[in-house]
């Protein structure tokens, strides 16, 4: 059976759809509806829509105007770390990594996790919500977004052991191919402040993944948020043998933490990406 979300975190993440709704589906600069609006249309407390409005403007989503409303901000720079599929290797994060289910329920998609994943707004999805920790100290929350279908008598247990990834493959016969990862900074909110232990609006990292199978089909869609002060990463550029002498190509933007200019004519440079937990303080 379907049931609506109701409670924190599913109601928090409910808004929060709904705004990123809005900030994808208009131009920048395009303005949303007021504060007011938004509490009469989802039905919730003008203090819970804040705090996600908040966020969003920490973030550089939205904008605020005094007197005027707010806006759809300017579109953020975006640069891949690896643009060459075959070069981007991800290694296994340090320390014991373990998971806890906040929240796991069936929910309908959506329009912006239905568009992602490929499937109407009125489908089933399977949400979860998972505390990750390492070496038992809270590390990150976890949103899963999975079709229903695929995962037929999946259980909150099954998300606190093992592999997802070979879950899907040995039980759903679902093999997962390829990965789009997107990161960037963020701030926590008050429920994520909480469950991770950090004050509120602490310094974050946000990312986003979407999971395909081998026939391209989107099969997972994750967002997750990483607290900042023990989470970072690392990546190593391969810059000697980036382009082949004669053979220079004109740079095309920049590569990150690298000067504009810097590596003109090399053009893609591969990259490995870890994960690093910082000691704590």
């Amino acid at each position: 059976m379907v049931s609506e979300p109701a409670r924190s975190p599913l109601k928090r993440e409910r808004v929060r759809e709904h705004l990123m709704e809005l900030v994808e589906s208009r131009a920048p600069g395009a303005p949303i509806p007021s504060e007011r609006a938004l509490c009469e249309q989802l039905g919730v407390s003008r203090p819970t829509l804040r705090s996600a409005v908040d966020e969003l403007v920490a973030t550089g989503l939205l904008v605020r105007e005094h007197g005027r409303g707010m806006f759809v901000a300017r579109a953020k720079i975006t640069q891949e770390l690896a643009p060459d599929r075959d070069s981007h290797r991800l290694p296994q994060a340090s320390g014991t990594w373990a998971s806890r289910v906040l929240e796991f329920t069936t929910v309908r998609a959506g329009a912006r996790v239905g568009r992602r994943l490929r499937i109407s707004p009125a489908a089933e999805i399977t949400y979860i919500a998972r505390l990750r920790l390492v070496d038992e100290e809270p590390m990150a929350i976890e949103y899963l977004h999975v079709p229903a279908v695929l995962v037929p008598g999946l259980r909150p247990a099954d998300m606190e052991s093992g592999d997802f990834y070979d879950l899907l493959r040995d039980r759903h016969g679902v093999r997962v191919h390829e990965a789009v990862q997107s990161i960037e900074p963020t701030v926590t909110n008050e429920e994520e402040a909480r469950l991770i232990g950090v004050p509120v609006l602490s310094p974050a990292l946000l990312f986003e993944r979407l999971t395909r199978d081998a026939t391209g089909r989107p099969v997972e869609y994750v967002h997750s948020v990483y607290r900042g002060d023990r989470y970072r990463i690392v990546s190593r550029l391969a810059l000697d043998d980036a382009a082949p002498a004669g053979r220079a190509r004109p740079a095309r933007g920049h590569h990150p933490g690298i000067p504009p200019g810097d590596l003109a004519g090399r053009g893609d440079v591969p990259a490995q990406m870890l994960g690093d937990v910082q000691p704590a303080p």
